[in-house]
């Protein structure tokens, strides 16, 4: 048995090795994919065009413009002077978000009564929408501390009133400036793996079929068992290989922290390649063509991403939805990457999703040498 195994091992690394545009495919375009994802791919908005209308012309009004001017988010393109134009510059997208100060803002502050901020987003990207809205609830709720902070010291000199406010201090654990790069790279690392190590071991095996050589190692005394040990064991190195690569341009290049155990990010990429393994294999088994391979990989890989809670809430998808979410390997490899490379929590917290990760590589691994022995039947 292992000398055959042997043999088929020494075949693919062979075939591997001299298929230069193989190569070339395994190191630049991860390698591309990484540093395009980790800029591009961010929840976080700079420079979002804003148009400004005051109306009531206040030292107030003016401090509170600043606030937006001299933040990194808002890009101040306009001061408008009247409602109309602010109205056409949204409808042009001249402006994404447009503030309007109304007359009389500064003397309701002065009485320390609330003081409205009209705010106009544009909805057509909901997304950013969203989140310039934050940004600016944010730049607005700290202008109102400040100002009532002054307010009430004025206050107290005046009548002798103590005034009370909460004073909030935000303290985000793991990642204290809130850089979005390093939630989206552990999971660039991870989702460029998926693609990779899928799309590799299907072709692998449809390439053979195709080009007839399947038939010609089907009939030496190899077994379907030791077929697929043999075609798993090569993408398995070639996947570490990728893994260390892209994982050390992660930490060495968008500087993500890594406080883990090396160890236990190890195990838990040795059961994800497993899984993705097992998975293009068994694709691999109900694809006669490399044209059908690449169709089956298009409509598997991509719910598989959707799925996996990178981009988008699973809690926030609908319940069956969420339940199709726990076959997904991608899913529980986030959670591992994301809290060796940041939390640095160990075997005890992780548990579940090693044993997932076990369980979806074990099935999809039994159900590949079944299917395959089936199709060669």
């Amino acid at each position: 048995m292992f000398a055959r195994v042997h043999s088929l091992l020494v075949k693919e690394f062979i075939q591997l090795w001299r298929d230069k545009w193989g190569r070339f495919r395994l190191i630049v375009p991860p390698l591309l994919q990484l540093l395009l994802f980790g800029y591009a791919a961010t929840f976080e908005v700079y420079h979002v065009s804003t148009a400004v209308l005051d109306l009531d012309h206040t030292q107030e009004s003016r401090e509170l413009v600043a606030r937006f001017t001299s933040s990194n988010r808002f890009n101040i393109v306009a001061q408008a002077q009247s409602q109309d134009e602010v109205d056409a510059m949204i409808e042009r997208s001249d402006a994404v978000v447009a503030l309007t100060v109304h007359a009389g803002f500064a003397q309701l502050l002065r009485k320390g009564q609330e003081a409205p901020l009209q705010v106009v987003v544009d909805g057509t990207n909901s997304n950013t929408a969203l989140i310039a809205l934050g940004y600016v609830n944010t730049i607005a709720a700290q202008f109102s501390q400040d100002y009532g902070a002054d307010l009430a010291e004025r206050l107290q000199g005046i009548n002798g009133m103590e005034q009370v406010h909460v004073n909030v201090e935000p303290r985000p654990w793991y990642n204290p400036d809130l850089n979005g790069r390093w939630f989206f790279v552990p999971g660039v690392i991870a989702t460029i793996q998926l693609i990779m190590l899928v799309n590799l071991t299907a072709f692998a095996v449809v390439r053979e079929r195709e080009v007839g050589t399947l038939e010609q190692i089907m009939v030496t005394p190899i077994r379907p068992a030791e077929f697929i040990i043999g075609k798993t064991v090569p993408f398995f190195v070639v996947g570490l290989g990728l893994a260390a690569l892209v994982t050390v341009v992660g930490i060495g290049w968008f500087q993500i922290p890594f406080v883990g155990n090396p160890m236990l990010f190890v195990a838990g990429e040795t059961l994800y390649l497993f899984s993705l393994l097992a998975l293009g294999l068994l694709i691999s088994t109900v694809c006669a063509t490399q044209q059908q391979a690449f169709a089956t990989n298009f409509f598997v890989l991509n719910p598989l991403f959707i799925l996996s809670g990178f981009s988008f809430p699973i809690s926030s998808m609908p319940k069956l939805l969420q339940w199709f979410t726990y076959v997904d390997p991608l899913r529980y490899f986030l959670v591992i990457i994301r809290s060796t490379f940041l939390k640095g929590v160990g075997i005890s917290v992780l548990w579940p999703q090693f044993a997932a990760l076990a369980t979806i590589s074990t099935v999809l691994l039994l159900a590949s040498i079944l299917r395959f022995r089936k199709s060669l039947e």
